[in-house]
């Protein structure tokens, strides 16, 4: 069984619409819906924002569900000047740009475990399903849609991911985060938290981040409706053709 997490409901909405013979659980304040996507035992739940939410939510799910991977997807900031709202970042090493134990540790470094990143698993299947999406995009972007965004030519990037509990809106604290972690080209609030415990429960982990703004001064935009209209729909054609 797969495990997929959204930090929002909005981010999988389009996967529950699609998912068949559902059953649900609640525990923890969460909702956890099992069913069938695209012919795969698959179970999803949001986690709400934050590494705490996002880490209680993810051994949840490896204790009660024995999912064999997870996969989180949801919307992030980009701190690459490369980057533009509509594109799709696939995790590569997943940083806790917040952490800092230092002298006992070096920055970054997760204590006893002695790490200043974590891998995500084998992306090339991730990668391959994105690149189809993206040759397929209007069939799942309406293009109403994607004009109120000002999504042009969305592109898929395999890269670093920086995760903290804080909400990155101005250029002085990018200008920060490029300066301490100069390859992470996009920041989030929950990836390098799921990333750590499935790491300690061996349980492999991929990343989908969509671009949803320049995590600027002008990072203003409609959050919920930019999760419901374009990244909840990105989930659901990446996912399809990973499934396939």
């Amino acid at each position: 069984m797969t495990g997929i997490i959204s930090a929002m409901q909005e981010e999988i909405q389009a996967l529950l619409h699609e998912l068949q013979q559902v059953t649900t659980t609640e525990k923890g304040m969460r909702t956890y819906y099992t069913g069938t996507l695209f012919s795969k035992k698959v179970v999803l739940v949001f986690s709400r924002w934050g590494k705490v939410a996002s880490a209680a939510t993810t051994t949840q799910l490896i204790n009660d569900f024995e999912v064999k991977e997870i996969i989180f997807t949801g919307v992030a900031g980009a701190i690459h000047q490369d980057l533009n709202i509509g594109d799709i970042v696939i995790g590569k090493n997943l940083y806790q740009h917040d952490l800092n134990a230092f002298p006992f540790y070096e920055k970054f470094e997760i204590p006893i475990l002695r790490k200043k990143f974590l891998e995500t698993n084998d992306t090339v299947k991730l990668l391959e399903a994105t690149n189809v999406f993206l040759a397929t995009y209007q069939q799942y972007i309406a293009l109403e849609d994607s004009q109120l965004f000002d999504i042009q030519t969305p592109k898929v990037v395999h890269g670093d991911i920086a995760s903290g509990d804080q909400f990155i809106s101005s250029l002085k604290k990018i200008k920060k985060l490029n300066k301490k972690l100069p390859t992470a080209i996009c920041v989030e609030m929950e990836g390098a938290a799921v990333a750590q415990v499935c790491f300690e429960y061996e349980v492999p982990f991929s990343i989908i981040r969509v671009i949803s703004d320049k995590a600027n001064d002008n990072a203003t935009i409609d959050f919920p409706k930019f999760a419901n209209a374009i990244a909840s729909k990105y989930a659901l054609g990446i996912l399809k053709n990973y499934f396939s």
